[in-house]
């Protein structure tokens, strides 16, 4: 198998982890760092597992739903609340689960599929690593 990894770095959102008994229950920002992990079985016509070049639509989504974004739980009741009304003030983005692990889960539902059809079928996804800060990390990584 190979493999190549393209990072995005120093994306500034925020988000709160609700259900926590701290002070990140808190919104709160850091800069995060994207790095996903592809792979496929035969590579391009140029040697490459992924164009870097051709992912324009992946730096476009992150720009579009996560630069200075602040991510919120879909069970997060107060995010109804925070969003009726203020939504004008901030740019919010909803998903199952905004802890590292979860963002590193969706973000590969998210962009795994849209790699699949760029490359029809040839090159995916296998890993998708999150880190806040620098400091703290998590992947999502699948079993091929």
């Amino acid at each position: 198998m190979i493999t190549c990894k393209k990072s995005y770095r120093d994306i500034p959102f925020a988000h709160r982890q609700h259900r926590h008994d701290g002070h990140c229950a808190l919104i709160h920002g850091h800069n995060w760092t994207i790095t996903l992990t592809f792979t496929c079985d035969e590579v391009d016509s140029n040697g490459f597992v992924v164009d870097f070049g051709k992912l324009g639509y992946i730096k476009n989504w992150i720009a579009d739903h996560l630069d200075h974004a602040c991510l919120f739980n879909e069970d997060d009741l107060e995010k109804d609340t925070l969003l009726k009304g203020h939504g004008a003030l901030f740019q919010a983005y909803v998903l199952p689960n905004c802890s590292c692990e979860g963002i590193a889960e969706h973000l590969y539902e998210v962009f795994n599929p849209m790699v699949r059809k760029a490359t029809n079928g040839r090159a995916w996804i296998i890993s998708v690593e999150i880190e806040e800060d620098s400091k703290n990390s998590a992947k999502f990584e699948v079993a091929e």
